[in-house]
């Protein structure tokens, strides 16, 4: 692959940056100032076959049309939200994710994030570590996490590792989708304010389109109400953050656990000084396990372009 031009959208993960640069002629978008991106993608373009992007960078419109040589878009990623897809189909360009190796990491933040919320591990910890423990005598009572209903919106890959971990805690499942899945018994709604308004427990596991950008909405976290709680380890748009901090503010809302935000890495600052909260920083995926996995997909899918062979997992 060594005649590949790869423009690095992001900074990385170590081994995939290394490997890349072992293997290609690589183009890292990020060390020239943002004023002068643009500039840079223009005079690099005719070297350029491939783009590497993530969540936070990847292939709009603006960088496809920029690049007339661009073979195929790898996203170190399974969510897609940052890549023109349209605009790839027009072009020709393949692109490939990284989909079912960050599934059980992320269904485990999940059930993790839930309980961290509900028995306030987070709080606990800093009353231990503050010496109220010893000053102020046991901690306050929580509220425990088996037998929850768990309502999931989304139940593809994720969804289903969710489910059937929270299955482990006795917890009943029900789930919202664009249509009912088989080969479940999980109750199905096909209407979102229902599914909120009969779980404790709301988990956002969607992918993010037109379609789901602000799905959980004032109704959504209405019906969840004063003693449900979300947790997301979608996507931020997912959630009208404006509305959510103003549900968790006025105790419309009984708490929130996020993995995600709508402009990463920036933070609501309302939501610092929240008890109720539990805020970690886009980590889904974050183990050396997955993110090794995940690197290797996007290197073989590449490998397996230049080389005229299927891809491994393709979704143009």
């Amino acid at each position: 692959m060594e005649s590949l031009g790869v423009l690095l959208t992001f900074p990385m993960n170590p081994y995939l940056e290394e490997e890349l640069s072992r293997r290609c002629k690589v183009f890292r978008l990020w060390q020239s100032p943002p004023e002068r991106r643009q500039e840079f993608i223009r005079s690099n373009a005719p070297a350029i076959r491939a783009i590497v992007g993530n969540a936070y960078v990847g292939a709009d419109a603006a960088t496809i049309d920029a690049l007339p040589n661009l073979e195929i878009v790898a996203s170190f990623s399974v969510g897609l939200d940052k890549v023109d897809l349209h605009k790839c189909r027009e072009r020709g360009i393949r692109v490939t994710n990284t989909p079912d190796v960050l599934t059980e990491d992320v269904a485990d933040l999940a059930i993790g994030l839930a309980i961290a919320l509900l028995r306030r591990i987070c709080q606990a910890d800093r009353y231990v570590r503050s010496g109220e423990w010893d000053k102020k005598g046991d901690y306050r009572l929580t509220t425990r996490f088996s037998g929850k209903t768990i309502g999931i919106i989304g139940l593809g890959r994720i969804g289903m590792a969710v489910a059937k971990r929270a299955e482990g805690f006795g917890c009943p499942i029900s789930y919202y989708s664009r249509s009912e899945k088989p080969n479940t018994n999980y109750k199905y709604y096909s209407n979102l304010i229902d599914l909120a308004a009969n779980c404790n427990v709301l988990i956002v596991a969607c992918p993010l389109t037109e379609e789901t950008r602000h799905i959980v909405n004032r109704e959504v976290l209405d019906a969840l109400g004063s003693k449900g709680v979300l947790v997301n380890i979608g996507r931020g748009p997912h959630v009208d953050e404006p509305e959510l901090v103003a549900a968790l503010r006025e105790g419309r809302l009984g708490g929130a656990a996020l993995d995600v935000y709508e402009n990463e890495p920036h933070v609501p600052e309302e939501l610092f000084g929240m008890d109720n909260v539990v805020l970690v920083p886009h980590v889904g995926s974050g183990t050396n396990e997955t993110r090794k996995e995940m690197a290797d997909l996007v290197l073989g899918n590449l490998e397996a372009h230049v080389m005229n062979k299927p891809l491994l997992t393709p979704v143009v």
